[in-house]
Order: structure tokens, then C-alpha cells, then sequence
């Protein structure tokens, strides 16, 4: 797959796992509903899935893995800004194929993209902490 297809795929998660956040709505339901009201042919579309699908699966692990990082709760944490590191946590935990640094850097761009002015820099500094335990092999 082609790096947009996997940032659109990351943007498309994003969106879902906002909502399901907000509304607390059926991750099924949420999933049909962004697969009929987006171009779907330049998504990597089991990328996707599994983004959304397996971030709100381990919700509550992936909350427990990045708290350390953020000087805060989660519970505090701007509702995108969440999402974003949510996806970017489980992709440092469960996709080591996918390199740290491409990690960080579609955080950022979602955070850009999706998040507050200044967002970019609070989800880089955590990302950064993150990256020193869950990924401290790739920084030797």
C-alpha cells in the first residue's frame, strides 16, 4: 500500500474513533457509516479496520500505556488529541513494522490536521516520551 492510503486510513480511524469517544455509539455502525460517506478506493481499507477497530478494543490498555507519557489523565486530554494518541500508542505497541518515526510523524500531521493550534506539540512531546520505553530497541 501506498504511505496515502495509509494516512488517509489514519485520518478515517481518527475520525471513527472521535466519534465512538464522543457518542459511544456501535464501532460497527460507526465503521459502515465512514465507509459509505468517504471514497473508500484510495484507503488502505484493512489498515483502517484494524486501527479502529483494535484501538477501541484496547481502549483501557492503551489509556494505562500512554499516561505516563502525558502529565495528565486521560480523561483530560482534548477529546482529538486523545484519539491521535490512542491510534499512534497501539501503532508503537502492536505495529513495530511500521517505523517509530512514521509513527510520531502521522500523529503530528493528524494533530495538524485535526487538532487545536497547537496540538502538534503536545502530541510530538508525548510520542517523543513514549517512543524512549515502548520503542527503545529501534533508538539503539
Amino acid at each position: 500500500m501506498k504511505p496515502a492510503a495509509r494516512r488517509k486510513a489514519r485520518e478515517l480511524a481518527l475520525q471513527g474513533v472521535y466519534s465512538w469517544q464522543m457518542s459511544g455509539n456501535d464501532v460497527s455502525g460507526i465503521e459502515l457509516h465512514l465507509a459509505t460517506t468517504n471514497n473508500m478506493a484510495k484507503v488502505d481499507m484493512p489498515y483502517f479496520q484494524e486501527l479502529f477497530r483494535e484501538v477501541v478494543k484496547q481502549v483501557e490498555h492503551l489509556d494505562i500505556t500512554m499516561k505516563p507519557y502525558l502529565g495528565r489523565l486521560p480523561e483530560e486530554l482534548d477529546p482529538i488529541e486523545k484519539a491521535i494518541l490512542r491510534i499512534s500508542t497501539y501503532e508503537l505497541v502492536s505495529r513495530i513494522d511500521v517505523p517509530y518515526k512514521v509513527v510520531i510523524n502521522e500523529g503530528i500531521e493528524l494533530a495538524k490536521n485535526f487538532g487545536a493550534e497547537e496540538s502538534h506539540k503536545f502530541v510530538n512531546g508525548v510520542l517523543d516520551k513514549a517512543v524512549k520505553t515502548l520503542r527503545k530497541h529501534e533508538l539503539s
